[in-house]
This record gives structure tokens, C-alpha cells and sequence, in this order.
């Protein structure tokens, strides 16, 4: 790849693109456009963007007072909430980096992020204070401010602030510098399966890019109403939030919820009128559960991006009958993280319902400003095809071209020339009309008797089965086959002992070959996950590693 200067532009190239336009743009344009967000009590906060403009100042204005400057990093703690989403403009508009900290990281890779980062402060909603008292001992933050919706909690911890006297004591009128758009806005740790996490910083330059495609993708409008379901502590929350700002959609911040009590959060969606979100088969699944069982079924108007892992097509189709409609996406930490979307092109309109609804099950079409490769194990380039296997590599304007001092960037870039691919560690296919299709994590892909059999589609049609909750495959070493794949499955609670394995079997032989079959399918009361909700199948692979082989 050459690099070449051209003839000098007269463009105001010197114009920055920084976060904090966002919300600025926002206030001035939409200052009554509302947010939403769920205090502790369960109550709503309502307000709008010209305050929340005001409010971000304000909190700026004061942080400089206490002490932060920019480049500092500044972690936060904290659900998605209202002043989460004012923390993703403050602290990057005065040119500090707010880090986010994993909640389902283990309390000791907490610990790792903050002191790798060398986290200056620390920001913790009250209900996380126990776990921030509990490492506290162990980092080297120097203050910490508290996020209450009340009066200010007692705590054990040192140099304490209220988030809200911060605010209230801040100057309304504070003027943001101009920052240099490739200074870190934000920065996440991948919660990889081996090994501390790896620190991705993003640019503001990449995130206003990255809002900009997202905005264009999902088509975000002034009349919609955007509800933040991803949390926000991973992956900038998918970062949704920015391009709905900058469309001027009403926010909904849910709070603190759990798959295991969706009420809440649907109730949200249904009063009031969300239109957008985004999450992962995680929590869309317990989602359906909880809307089936419902006796009045809401009619909900949603598009929804699902990623993290592939939606199943029973999902999607369960979903649409509430008005949910499921549009597969594809990132990760390390691209910020939109990579790709699912959308018909033009052309492909006269495929078969069956054959729209096998293209939804595609990661879909890279967005402008991302470029893919599928490369073999040496990383040449291979066909689009639709049929060869090999590894998405990936680089762009907000692609992750190292991992912050850490020497595992090594092997997890590729020079070319002036640029890095990223190895995405994704076995992928590529067809004809450019749509991805991830087969699988190459290292959860199962290779038996020579052939590739994917974990992920044995998967989802065991969850297209009426009587299945979960379900998760893994390849676990055998004596003749190298592996063999080995199924996990959760039964919905009305079909426990009613389902056989034997069932599940003949449903999996409508779709696959003999050979591609599990040789056995447990049964259990939960999947064991990783920190990101995805199923580990690390855990199940080492706790079943000698099953075939007694």
C-alpha cells in the first residue's frame, strides 16, 4: 500500500472532531428533546438536553478544580444511568479519558484495569460501593466521587466528592478546550478468556466517525426514542447513545435491570415509545420468554441491533411478532464496536421468505470506513466465496491498530505498510454479494474426522426448538475424531422432563448430516458465562475435556 500527498486542500482541516459537539449540537438544536432515566427507586428522572448540556459544564468545570487534567484516565462504576451517559461527554471534553470498568470482570481484573490505566479517580454509583471499598486497598486512585441519588452514603473510602455537589458547584458557563480529535476519549479492557484484558483506547476522532456511521445505519431520527440496553461499561455500550444525540432522539436509560426480572424494562420500552435499542441474544431471549408469558402481549414498534453473538432465527421471528425487529450487527472492543450490519441490498429481492430469513442469520455488510480481508493460516487473501473458511482481518478510521503496553499486540496485528490489520481471531466466510457470515471463534470451532463442524449453528437450531431455553456446543477431544461435539442444553421451564434427547436429535437431523451431530446432549440447569454473557465454553471444555475419552 502506497502513501501519497496530494495537492493542499483549503478545507478548516484544523476543525476537531470532538465528543462534546455532540452534546453541545444537541442542546442548541433539540434543548427540549427529553431524557429519561430510572433513579434507584425505581422512579423516572426526567429532563432534556439543554439541561443536561448545563450539567456536563458544570461537572467539567469542576473536575479541572479537584484536579483532573487532560490525559488523565477516570474510571466509572456504574449502571446505565443519566449521569453515565453525562460522564461520556465531560470527562472527554476537557481531555481526560474516561475508562470503563467492567462490572462482570472478576473483582481482581478490576483491579488490573485500574492500575494498568493508572486510573487518576474513580466515579462509583452507591449501590456499587462495596465492591469499590473492596479494591480500593489494592489500586492507586486518588479520589473518588460518588453518584447518589440522595444524600451522600457513608463509605470507607478516601477523598470523597458528591457527583452532585460537583454539579451544582460547577461553573454553568465553562468553556470546553478544543482537543486534539486523536487524544483518547474513552478506552475499555477486552474481557478476553485468557490472560489480564487488553486495553483498547478510542480517539475522538474514531468515535465521532463511528457515531456518524451508526447514525446512518440505523437511521436515527429526531421522533425516535432510543433506549440504552447495552452496558455502557463495555465497548462505549455499543455506542448508540452519541448518534442518537446527535439526532436528537429522546434517551431512555433503564438503570440498573436483570434478564432475570425484564418487567421493568419492557414496561419502559412500552410507556415510553422506544423505537431503538440494541443488546445481545442474552438479553433478547429472556425478553421473548417474558413476552410470550405475558397474558396482554404489548405491540411494541423497536429495531433492535443484536450482536455479541448470532441471533437465532426462532428469536428474530418471536421478537417480530411483538414488533421487535432483530437487524444482526457485528463488532467487537477492538473495532468500537461497529464493524457490519445486516440489510437486503438491492437485487436480493426476490429470494425465497426461507432465503431473506437464512440472509438475517449473516453478520451482514461492512460499513464505510471499515475494511474486511478473509485470510488462510499463512494470511493470504482468500475467495468471497461464500464457502472458504479462514479469519476476518479487519482495520478502519476507528479499528484498534494496537493494544495499549501490551506486548501481545504483536501477535494480534498485521503490518501492511503504513497500517495493521487486526486478526480478529473470527473463522468467517465471505459470499458473493459481500455479506460475512461468522462460522465461529476459531477456537471454538470443532474439528472432527478432518471437518470443520460450527458450534454456532448447531446452537441456534437447538434453540429453535419449542421446548429450549439455551443451549451450547462445544468440541470436546475424542479417541477417533480428534473432537466430537458435545451439547449443553436449558429447557424451558414448562418442558422440563417432557423433552428427550433422542427429540432434539431428530430436530437437529432436519437440518444437519450424521456426522455433524452431537454424540451426546446434557441437560442442565444453567450455562456457565463470561463476562460479557456469552456462554464459556472455555469452563466446559476443561470440566468435560476426558468425556468421550473414558
Amino acid at each position: 500500500m502506497r502513501y501519497v500527498k496530494g495537492f493542499t486542500a483549503t478545507t478548516m482541516d484544523d476543525y476537531q472532531l470532538n465528543l462534546i459537539n455532540i452534546l453541545k449540537r444537541a442542546a442548541t438544536y433539540f434543548p427540549d428533546r427529553e431524557i429519561v432515566s430510572r433513579l434507584h427507586s425505581g422512579e423516572l428522572l426526567r429532563y432534556n438536553y439543554r439541561e443536561a448540556y448545563e450539567r456536563v459544564r458544570r461537572l467539567a468545570s469542576s473536575l479541572e478544580r479537584i484536579g483532573i487534567n487532560p490525559a488523565d484516565r477516570v474510571g466509572v462504576l456504574s449502571w446505565n444511568t443519566h449521569r453515565f451517559y453525562e460522564l461520556f461527554f465531560a470527562i472527554p471534553g476537557m481531555g481526560a479519558v474516561l475508562l470503563e470498568m467492567n462490572l462482570r470482570l472478576h473483582p481482581n481484573e478490576i483491579v488490573y484495569v485500574a492500575n494498568h490505566s493508572k486510573a487518576k479517580a474513580i466515579f462509583v454509583d452507591e449501590t456499587l460501593l462495596p465492591l469499590a471499598e473492596a479494591i480500593a486497598p489494592h489500586i492507586k486512585a486518588e479520589k473518588y466521587i460518588i453518584m447518589a441519588d440522595g444524600d451522600l452514603p457513608e463509605t470507607k473510602l478516601e477523598n470523597v466528592y458528591s457527583y452532585e455537589d460537583l454539579v451544582n458547584e460547577g461553573d454553568p458557563d465553562y468553556e470546553f478546550p478544543v482537543v486534539d480529535e486523536r487524544s483518547a476519549g474513552t478506552a475499555c479492557y477486552t474481557s478476553g478468556t485468557t490472560g489480564n484484558p487488553k486495553g483498547v483506547y478510542y480517539s475522538q476522532r474514531a468515535l465521532v466517525l463511528h457515531s456518524l456511521a451508526e447514525l446512518h445505519a440505523i437511521g436515527i431520527k429526531p421522533e425516535d426514542v432510543y433506549m440504552q440496553l447495552v452496558p455502557m461499561f463495555h465497548a462505549n455500550g455499543w455506542g448508540l447513545f452519541y448518534p442518537a444525540t446527535i439526532g436528537g432522539a429522546k434517551l431512555v436509560f433503564p438503570g440498573r435491570y436483570g434478564v432475570d426480572n425484564l418487567g421493568p424494562v419492557v414496561e419502559l420500552m412500552e410507556s415510553e415509545g422506544v423505537t431503538v435499542t440494541a443488546g445481545a441474544p442474552a438479553i433478547f431471549l429472556p425478553m421473548l420468554n417474558y413476552l410470550q408469558s405475558l397474558d396482554r402481549k404489548p405491540k411494541l414498534n423497536v429495531r433492535a441491533w443484536s450482536g455479541a453473538t448470532e441471533p437465532p432465527l426462532a428469536m428474530m421471528k418471536g421478537l417480530l411478532e411483538f414488533g421487535i425487529e432483530v437487524i444482526h450487527a457485528y463488532g467487537a472492543t477492538e473495532t468500537t464496536p461497529l464493524v457490519c450490519y445486516n440489510f437486503l441490498k438491492p437485487g436480493l429481492e426476490n429470494l425465497s421468505e426461507e432465503e431473506k430469513w437464512e440472509m438475517r442469520r449473516k453478520q451482514g455488510i461492512p460499513v464505510f470506513g471499515v475494511e474486511v480481508m478473509l485470510a488462510d493460516e499463512n494470511g493470504n487473501p482468500l475467495p468471497w466465496d461464500g464457502k472458504s473458511i479462514g479469519e476476518l482481518y479487519i482495520r478502519g478510521h476507528w479499528v484498534t491498530g494496537s493494544y495499549y503496553n501490551d506486548p501481545r499486540t504483536i501477535d494480534s496485528f498485521v503490518e501492511d505498510g503504513f497500517l495493521r490489520w487486526w486478526k480478529s481471531g473470527d473463522a468467517a466466510t465471505i459470499d458473493e454479494h459481500g455479506y460475512i457470515k461468522i462460522v465461529d471463534r476459531f477456537k471454538d470451532l470443532i474439528k472432527s474426522g478432518g471437518e470443520w463442524i460450527s458450534s454456532v449453528d448447531l446452537e441456534n437450531y437447538l434453540v429453535a426448538h419449542p421446548a429450549v431455553l439455551e443451549a451450547c456446543v462445544v468440541g470436546i477431544p475424542h479417541p477417533k475424531w480428534e473432537e466430537r461435539p458435545l451439547a449443553f442444553v436449558v429447557v424451558k421451564e414448562e418442558f422440563r422432563g417432557k423433552v428427550t434427547k433422542e427429540e432434539l436429535l431428530d430436530h437437529l437431523r432436519q437440518r444437519f448430516a450424521k456426522w455433524q451431530l452431537p454424540d451426546e446432549i446434557l441437560f442442565v440447569d444453567e450455562i456457565p458465562k463470561t463476562s460479557v454473557g456469552k456462554a464459556s465454553k472455555r469452563t466446559l471444555r476443561e470440566q468435560y475435556k476426558d468425556f468421550y475419552m473414558q
